[in-house]
């Protein structure tokens, strides 16, 4: 996918859909919202009401909204609002909560184009779709509220040894998960990530202007945390990153490199998709051999996160506008597909030793739990 080339693709994602709904939705302190009873009983309760409905509110929203100005948005972090409203609220253990139920209907979901033509026209979005910028590569360490559990300094080496961690301990959970329920509706949680999070790999996100570090606000299952430290990070000079831009990269990652989780995330992905079938993720382990990093960009995870997709390389680029289908990795039960779960947007996993500090670490707080909330503060961090 080559959006923002294309980017009625973007809502091809529930991610992308529900940003373009952040945008244009109206709040319960709105003027004027009760005129949209339906998408108010949505987002609020109680009850909603049928799409035709909710398409007719919705595509007054849209003939309202001030599409031109949202296009002209120039600040790189001015979007990161909605952006977060669409990531706070992807849920890979459950089912999708009602607003994502109802934009995935064709009617609503179309009704969204021209938020999706705005939005990707907007000079603020331009880096969504850029690579890693390994010149403001920043590691997040949220803070507790304990002292004595003040964080370190990220450690930058011993990458391969985590990764065999991690393999072997997917394999033995995808091993020991044979005894679980056969049946995909059976009240049973399991991992459900499709990243190698729990190996404790170092993982950054870029710095923009507005906000220390992108992953200070694009958070999936976030907790309430008020306090963070930022460590600036460099790659060594040639450092080898394998770039997400849509679902044909994650798709062509784990064809490239297949590792089975079909029993581990039975229930939890069929909960989310609606698919029981075979399910592959990429094996970091293997991919760490001919990558050091893999970056998911923004664009990537509005147009990929939560979607079951096809587990081979594709022949051409699958937005779904038109062309592939979900049902085609949906209702193939025999057909290996895939789902990048987990993974915040801008996000790189480094699986190599090729990170080396690039400054002093910075602590900042945000009481106010705003998306663009963190302020400076005082650090007394050893080693900065």
């Amino acid at each position: 996918m080559s959006w923002p080339a294309e980017p009625i693709g973007l809502l091809a994602g529930p991610r992308g859909r529900r940003l373009c709904f952040e945008l244009v939705s109206p709040y319960r302190d709105d003027p004027g919202a009760e005129a949209y009873p339906g998408l108010r009983g949505l987002r609020f309760g109680p009850g909603g009401a049928d799409p035709p409905q909710l398409a007719a509110e919705l595509s007054d929203l849209v003939a309202r909204a001030d599409l031109t100005e949202l296009a002209a948005t120039a600040a790189e972090a001015a979007l990161l609002q909605p952006a977060a409203e669409a990531v706070t609220a992807a849920m890979y253990w459950q089912p999708p909560d009602e607003v994502d139920q109802v934009l995935a209907d064709p009617l609503l979901a179309g009704v969204l184009a021209p938020v999706a033509q705005a939005v990707a026209a907007a000079p603020a979005a331009r880096w969504w779709s850029s690579p890693a910028d390994q010149g403001r590569q920043r590691c997040v360490q949220f803070l507790s509220r304990e002292p004595q559990q003040s964080q370190q300094p990220p450690e930058l080496r011993g990458a391969a040894a985590k990764l065999a961690g991690w393999r072997a301990r997917t394999i033995e959970d995808e091993r020991d998960a044979a005894s679980r329920p056969a049946d995909p509706a059976a009240a049973y949680s399991g991992f459900w990530w499709s990243t190698p999070a729990h190996a404790q790999l170092v993982s950054t996100t870029r710095s923009v202007p507005g906000l220390p570090a992108v992953g200070l606000a694009l958070v999936e299952d976030p907790m309430d945390w008020t306090e963070a430290r930022t460590w600036p990070l460099r790659p060594r000079p040639g450092a080898r990153v394998y770039e997400i831009h849509g679902p044909a990269d994650w798709s062509e990652l784990v064809a490239r490199y297949p590792l089975e989780v079909t029993r581990s995330r039975w229930h939890d992905w069929w909960n989310v998709t609606g698919r029981a079938g075979t399910w592959l993720i990429p094996d970091f382990a293997v991919v760490a051999a001919d990558y050091d990093g893999v970056h998911l960009t923004v664009g990537g995870y509005l147009s990929t996160a939560g979607r079951a997709l096809p587990a081979s390389a594709p022949d051409s680029d699958y937005s779904g506008y038109p062309g592939y289908s979900e049902t085609d990795a949906a209702g193939d039960p025999d057909r290996a597909a895939t789902m990048l779960a987990g993974w915040d947007p801008d996000r790189t996993f480094w699986l190599a030793d090729v990170l080396e500090p690039a400054g002093p670490a910075a602590r900042f707080e945000n009481p106010g739990q705003e998306v663009l909330g963190w302020e400076p503060a005082d650090d007394p961090a050893p080693g900065d």
